[in-house]
């Protein structure tokens, strides 16, 4: 037993838990805002408003007393926007009077509100009783206007990003408690404060931050501020594009997470698909779940599954569960949706079995049904499928009246229509509500179902059967959509509209793609399924032509795609002009009157071409026609007109898109004849060139000029917001029709309006110019002057911030528009880019030059030309139109061979369109056999070969040289001495090419090669009868093998090089042609320098018995004065140290060394004035050695096991490899190699057989070399004679080291400076052809491994 108010809170705890854990399940109509009553007038129009929500979206139908309001009489006009729906009347009359009813129904419920409408006659004083009214007469409700100042545009976001939609407002009248209500809507759903939504209202602003976005979120946003007396509303689209994937090309994720028909243990999760623009196609979806409280999530799903809805068992009764989907293709994993509302597994029909007695008192108790006093339950009723799919049905029927105490529970039973089978379904918990799902149905079959119910006294009987429900067909995906048709929208949108797929199985909605026309790059438009048939894709190129696509959704996965639609440039879709507006009177002669107007603000994407004028007479007060005829200008004159009547004017706009606005009548003009001194207003006062200090003030000359011609005009302007107070601007009037305007402040708003002025003074101002802010657009650039470097051209160019499709460049000179082009003007206009070319300029070309650029926001700029920049630039055009080529080197030449001359020049640089012309003595030089011309364009050398330079060739060369415009000339005079010289010159060149080139010559001089050393010349251009000799100090010197001149080489060899060697060595070669001699001297060669101070550092190399020391130098012969020293003592070639070299290396070689060997090694080089040493320390040292114990020949009999063991020794230590017959053992189960302590090395082979006969090698090798024995091995058969091998002593092959080896050396005493080479002997008199003195140097040879 519970006090009443124990038992209230019992039920509010359990309810709130049911909204906590249901609410996502909570999808029935609830309105906002209701209808409320009215009483209006006859003949007065009314709108009665009320807002719903609900899922699905509720349909809302209006009901006039209960009927069904008729909507083909045209009288009612009803709207639906963001779930705000309305009922609009006309015009009331009586028969209006009734209670109007609004009812909003969707499948989980419906929902209705109610409003009275009283109409009343005009002149009625008194409203009798109603019972339908429901405001008191006395009331009086304040309308309440919403005017947005700041709105929200299309917004594109991608997932995870935060975005922020706001507006501003006024609101008027502002009480303070009468604040506006701001409810936001995403697709006409109502959005409400959530971790993903925050909002914010007050103080004239709407807020609504999303704070981290899904595709979810995508969608058209609406803001209504609703308010007593109706409503405002702004929207727009917001995308929301895919995150990075985790691997490229995986698929995005999906979205839209709901569930459906949660259970004790299960629930239903669906979702819809992500678009595949450019990801491979999804082969299925993963779903996961989490625990509230936890972070762990489990994935529910062993394999992938197809289909976009998945029921999730295994679930714990009472807890709650967040759920999410990933998308799977073969590239990978997507990323998370957003995880779904949690939702709890509980019994659906808990809450409706509490019950509550009132015991008396104050006392209640609260019970279940089913803790009541009863017997075995009945059997349920009405048992019928709910919702069916592939492989479930959800069954849902009515429970048998119980109260009985025992819990009751239900058992399900099913039957395949056709078998007679009924078999009992296995539920892993009770099944307590009447409504479950059975699982694991097979698809397209039909199935019968009955329920029974029981508690711990029994089962009742079953329920009557079902029909056959028939689970569903896996009918594909739906067909593609039909025809797609792009329309325009604005200057960033277009509107696509198609045809819905003829199979649509199951439609959820269409993903729709946008392509640039002929890039095949295609884009996905939305990222969210689009439920109706048309879209508005945005965030496209001004001027860009795309193609599009659609494809249908269902649960299977998307549609193949539509075909495309045709290609449309993206531009504003045209619409009606507005009104002109501005209507001034600029003459009148009191029969007539000069009308002017301005053009309206918006021209609805075409240009305004005509204008209608009608006039109104205010004596008669009718409006009639001026003009059957349209008006190309604005400006008319309208005769016909009475003298002295007032009349008032308005006038139409007229597009391709039809007639616009009418504008507001004028103000009332006399038709009175103007007869004042001073001039009439000026007219069409616009402004350009506006920038954040200043402005560029434009108007026309007034038609009346008074008693006196028009001798300036003053200009006025007007701070807007100052209450109209005009300031002059110039002090002196100007003579032209255009001013500039400075000094402006930046943000500031001003007007402007100009008057004329004669001789009587200031006339008439004209109408003031529209409001302009001093304000540079974004991206304003300036007029750019300068002169074509190409061409010479003077230019103006200009680069306009803004374009749309329909601009033009309009340029001017002192703002009068250029119109003749026939002085050599040339415009060209290249996208953005406008340049104005002076092709003759001069002079008369100062002046201030403009250019605006049409349909833009005002982008216009000037430029002023002064005389002297103009005289600048024609000097810098005369310039470019006739250049000069730059020369590095002026006309010059060289005696060539054979005594040819060549003339040559280099410029800085030449094209090849490069041409030129040789002259002599102002006689041209064709390029013939006799000049021979040519250039190098990458040296810019131009040159000219004269075969004959003779005396007749004194004078005067000049050559011309023009590449392009660029010309270029240079001379050169050769007269006197100057032409003498080089006469004589060529005459020489002549005679040596005759002498070298046409007789016997040397093609190189003697040249020594070391070693043994060999002195090599090589001869060319030779006769049968050509002559070789060698000399030496003059003396013939003839070599035992005689010169093969039949070869070009002749050589002369010195086996044994000394001393006596050294001299001046010449080689001859002669005919009846000529003679050529060349030399070479061996003693500045060889004894140039010290041969010690060249010595190297001793070496180590090994040799097959045993060590060698090298000390290599420049040269080495056995004259030579060198001692070896061991420990300091010196040594003489034995046996075991064995002294020798080679031309450029001294050697002593050890012989079997030993460790009494060790010690330091040292070389001493002995010359005239110093004695040079090289020393080694071999401490240390020991190559790899076979001690012994390995024998030559082994005989063994087969089957066997055969062990080669042996020592071996190294420091360091060495390794060991065995080979058979020269192919290297791989160790084995056979083979095993070994090598114990580093000392003993062996090799067994197991169960020897015939085929391991063979030679045997071991190899014992470290770094400083080593040694390899080879043992014969026989294998015999068992039973057979043992065969007779004899042995055949091999000696061991000594192996060189490895590597070069690095041996520490003594630190040798610092050599003495080298003595400066001795100066070289001087060529022999009359030698034509004298080889330059050098040093000799014998090359190091290779050292020895």
């Amino acid at each position: 037993k519970f006090s009443s108010m124990s038992a209230v809170k019992v039920v509010h705890k359990k309810m709130s838990e049911k909204y906590v854990r249901e609410s996502s399940m909570i999808r029935g109509p609830k309105f906002l805002v209701r209808l409320r009553s009215h009483t209006v007038f006859e003949n007065t129009p009314i709108k009665l408003f009320c807002t719903v929500e609900g899922y699905p979206t509720p349909t809302v139908r209006w009901f006039k007393d209960d009927v069904l309001l008729d909507t083909s009489l045209g009288k009612y006009f009803m709207q639906r926007s963001a779930g705000a729906h309305s009922l609009e009347i006309n015009k009331c009359d009586i028969n209006d009077t009734a209670m109007y009813t609004a009812v909003a129904a969707n499948s989980h419920g419906q929902a209705s509100t109610q409003a009275s409408v009283i109409v009343v006659l005009y002149h009625a004083v008194f409203l009798p009783f109603s019972p339908f009214l429901c405001i008191k007469q006395n009331i009086k409700y304040t309308k309440i206007t919403i005017t947005f100042l700041e709105t929200f545009n299309v917004t594109f976001g991608k997932e995870e990003d935060k975005v922020t939609l706001q507006c501003t407002m006024t609101i008027s009248p502002n009480l303070a408690n009468l604040q506006p209500e701001a409810l936001w809507y995403r697709d006409e759903h109502l959005l409400k404060e959530s971790k993903w939504v925050k909002m914010e209202s007050g103080g004239g602003v709407a807020k609504l931050t999303l704070t981290h976005l899904h595709k979810d979120d995508e969608g058209l946003y609406t803001l209504r501020m609703v308010t007593k007396g109706g409503d405002a509303v702004h929207s727009a689209y917001v995308y929301v594009e895919d995150g990075p994937p985790p691997v490229p090309l995986a698929p995005g994720a999906p979205m839209d997470i709901k569930i459906h028909d949660a259970n004790r243990d299960y629930v239903i999760v669906s979702w819809k698909p992500p678009n595949t623009t450019t990801e491979g196609p999804i082969i299925g979806y993963f779903v996961d779940r989490c625990e509230v409280g936890t972070e762990n999530w489990a994935q529910c799903n062993d394999q992938p599954i197809k289909i976009c809805k998945y029921p999730v068992s295994g679930l714990f009764e009472g807890h709650s569960y967040y759920f999410r989907v990933r998308a799977v293709n073969s590239r990978g994993i997507s990323r998370p949706s957003r995880m779904s509302e949690p939702i709890a597994a509980l019994d659906p029909t808990e809450f409706e079995r509490l019950h509550a007695m009132k015991l008396g008192g104050k006392l209640d108790i609260v019970t279940y049904h089913d803790d009541l006093e009863g017997t075995a339950p009945g059997a349920p009723s009405k048992v019928h499928a709910s919702e069916t799919d592939r492989t479930y049905v959800v069954l849902s029927w009515t429970p048998p009246q119980y109260r009985g105490r025992a819990p009751m529970w239900y058992y399900i039973e099913k039957c395949l229509v056709g078998s007679g089978s009924w078999q009992k379904v296995s539920t892993k918990v009770p099944v307590r509500s009447p409504r479950y799902a059975v699982f694991d149905l097979a698809e397209g079959k039909e199935y019968q179902f009955r329920v029974l119910s029981a508690n711990m006294y029994g089962n009742s009987d079953p329920s009557e059967a079902t029909g056959p429900i028939k689970t569903q067909e896996l009918r594909g995906v739906p067909s593609a959509p039909g025809q797609v048709v792009a329309t325009r929208d604005t200057d960033t949108s277009v509107l696509i509209q198609w045809d819905p797929p003829k199979q649509p199985n199951n439609l959820i909605g269409y993903y729709i793609d946008s392509c640039v026309k002929g890039s095949k790059n295609w884009a996905s438009a939305n990222h969210k399924p689009n439920k109706s048939t048309k879209f508005v894709v945005h965030g496209l190129t001004t001027g860009e032509s795309y193609v599009f696509r659609v494809q249908a959704i269902n649960e299977l996965g998307l549609s193949d795609e539509s075909q495309e639609s045709a290609p449309l440039s993206v531009r504003a879709a045209l619409k009606k002009p507005s009104a002109p507006y501005d209507i001034c009177l600029l003459n009148c002669d009191g029969n007539s009157m000069v009308l002017n107007w301005k053009q309206p603000l918006r021209c609805g994407g075409a240009q305004v071409t005509e204008y209608y004028i009608d006039k109104c007479n205010l004596a008669k007060n009718e409006w009639r026609e001026v003009n059957i005829p349209p008006i190309k200008e604005r400006l008319y004159k309208v005769d016909n007109l009475t003298e002295g009547a007032a009349y008032k004017f308005r006038t139409y706009g007229l597009s391709l898109a039809g007639l616009g606005d009418v504008s507001d009548a004028s103000a009332a003009f006399q038709c009175k004849a103007w007869t004042m001194a001073e001039p009439g207003p000026p007219f069409d006062v616009t402004l350009c060139e506006v920038r954040d200090t200043s402005a560029v003030v434009q108007w026309k000359a007034p038609l009346y000029s008074g008693t006196s011609p028009v001798a300036g005009y003053t200009v006025e302007m007007s701070k807007k917001g100052s209450g109209q107070a005009w300031a002059g601007v110039n002090e002196v009037p100007v003579n032209h029709l255009y001013h500039k305007v400075t000094g402006l402040e930046a943000g500031q708003t001003y007007l402007f309006r100009v008057r004329g002025v004669n001789a009587s003074g200031a006339g008439a101002a004209s109408a003031a110019s529209d409001p302009v802010r001093a304000q540079a657009l974004p991206g304003t650039q300036e007029i750019q002057c300068g002169v074509d470097a190409e061409t010479g051209d003077v230019y103006l160019s200009f680069e306009s911030c803004q374009m749309t499709e329909n601009s033009q460049f309009a340029w001017q000179k002192s703002y009068t528009e250029i119109a003749d082009f026939s002085k050599g003007l040339v415009l060209k206009t290249q996208g953005s880019h406008s340049t104005l070319f002076f092709k003759n300029p001069d002079l008369e070309d100062v002046g201030t030059f403009s250019v605006s650029v049409t349909h833009t926001d005002g982008v216009s700029a000037s430029y002023k030309i002064t005389a002297e920049e103009m005289q600048r630039m024609l000097t810098l055009s005369h310039e470019i139109r006739n250049p000069i080529i730059p020369l590095k080197t002026e006309l010059a030449y060289k005696i060539l061979e054979r005594g040819r001359v060549r003339f040559w020049l280099q410029a800085e640089a030449i094209t090849k369109a490069v041409t030129y012309k040789f002259f002599a003595n102002n006689k041209e030089l064709a390029n013939c056999e006799v000049p021979r011309m040519s250039h190098d364009v990458a040296t810019g050398v131009i040159e000219m070969v004269l075969d004959h330079f003779t005396e007749d060739s004194e004078g005067t060369f000049t050559v011309q040289v023009q590449d392009g415009r660029g010309k270029a000339q240079s001379s050169l005079v050769l007269i006197g001495d100057a032409f003498k010289a080089a006469l004589a010159e060529a005459e020489y060149q002549r005679k040596e090419y005759i002498r070298v080139k046409e007789g016997p010559r040397f093609w190189a001089t003697p040249s020594p090669v070391h070693g043994a050393l060999c002195l090599i010349t090589q001869v060319a251009n030779l006769k049968k009868e050509s002559v070789f000799h060698w000399f030496k100090d003059d003396a013939e010197v003839v070599p035992d093998v005689p010169a093969d001149l039949t070869s070009g080489v002749c050589r002369l060899p010195l086996p044994m090089f000394s001393k006596k060697d050294v001299g001046a060595y010449k080689a001859t070669i002669s005919d009846d042609r000529g003679k050529d001699v060349s030399q070479i001297n061996v003693m500045t060669l060889c004894f140039s320098s010290s041969t010690g101070s060249t010595a190297a550092e001793l070496a180590v190399h090994c040799t097959a018995e045993g060590i060698m020391l090298q000390c290599h130098m420049k040269y080495y012969t056995e004259e030579m004065k060198i001692h070896w020293l061991f420990k300091e003592a010196k040594v003489s070639s034995s046996e075991r140290l064995r002294i020798g070299g080679a031309p450029t290396m001294a050697t002593i070689e050890i012989v079997e060394p030993t460790d009494k060997d060790k010690g330091v090694f040292t070389i001493e080089i002995a010359d005239a004035e110093k004695t040079y040493a090289r020393s080694l320390n071999l401490t240390g040292q020991n190559r790899g050695k076979v001690v012994g114990g390995l024998p030559d020949v082994v005989t063994i009999m087969e089957k066997k096991t055969l062990s080669l063991t042996c020592t071996v020794c190294g420091d360091p230590k060495p390794m060991v490899s065995w080979s058979k017959n020269d192919q290297e053992v791989e160790p084995g189960d056979q083979y095993v190699i070994a090598l114990d302590s580093g000392k003993f090395a062996s090799l067994t082979i197991k169960g020897v057989s015939m085929e391991d006969s063979g030679k045997y090698t071991m190899t014992v090798q470290n770094k400083y070399g080593g040694e390899s024995v080879d043992i014969i091995v026989s294998v015999y058969k068992h039973g057979d004679r043992l065969p007779e091998v004899k042995p055949v002593p091999t000696p061991k092959r000594i192996l060189p080291p490895t590597g070069p080896i690095v041996i520490p050396a003594a630190k040798p005493a610092a050599p003495a400076p080298a003595p400066a080479p001795a100066k070289p002997a001087a060529a022999p008199a009359g030698s034509k052809s004298p080889a330059p003195p050098r040093s000799m140097k014998s090359p190091t040879p290779p050292r020895r491994k």
